[in-house]
């Protein structure tokens, strides 16, 4: 009996220990309206946040998925994460014109074939300061994001979006995007 009590305090401990180390690298994360439409849906789905993904020195890249702490001048700066795209990086330059972004002066627009609906705003040429990030919603006319509230420090990025679980009809990987160098 002593060694079966050892076994389950053992199996209790190991199974505490793995859900604490979980919680701290990974973390589940509702998406809340339809700023990342049609790439994330709003209305309950739920998904894997990899908050282990930048450390290490590995620094968020353009195209990836992100949670964020809310602006601090956000009206409620306590709510839930937010989600959207890394487009520019630390140094960038960034101008939209009649809904077209481009980058740190390049004629062309960036290639963004994760967009479904075009969107019709501009927004004058800013630059990225070092530590900080650009993010826009996939949904563009709808999303409150950079164009709004500027940028977002490095800081205050969670996670890279990994894996949708919630519901199941939307099971499966994130869609982070590789832009080509």
């Amino acid at each position: 009996m002593k060694n079966y009590l050892r076994e389950v305090l053992i199996i209790v401990v190991l199974a505490a220990v793995i859900y604490g180390l979980l919680f701290f690298v990974i973390q589940g994360v509702p998406v809340l309206g339809s700023s990342m439409e049609p790439n994330l849906a709003s209305h309950g789905q739920r998904v894997l946040v990899v908050k282990a993904a930048y450390w290490f020195g590995h620094d968020p890249e353009r195209g990836d998925i992100i949670t964020f702490k809310p602006p601090e001048d956000w009206p409620n700066p306590k709510s839930l994460p937010f989600i959207k795209r890394v487009i520019g990086l630390p140094g960038d330059t960034i101008r939209i014109i009649n809904g077209k972004i481009y980058l740190n002066d390049s004629t062309e627009p960036l290639d963004e074939p994760y967009i479904e609906r075009s969107f019709t705003y501009s927004m004058a040429k800013v630059t990225i300061p070092e530590g900080c990030y650009f993010v826009l919603g996939d949904n563009r006319d709808i999303s409150e994001d950079s164009h709004m509230y500027g940028t977002i420090f490095r800081k205050s990025i969670i996670g890279k979006a990994w894996f949708s679980y919630w519901p199941f009809s939307l099971w499966g990987t994130v869609a982070n995007y590789h832009f080509p160098d």
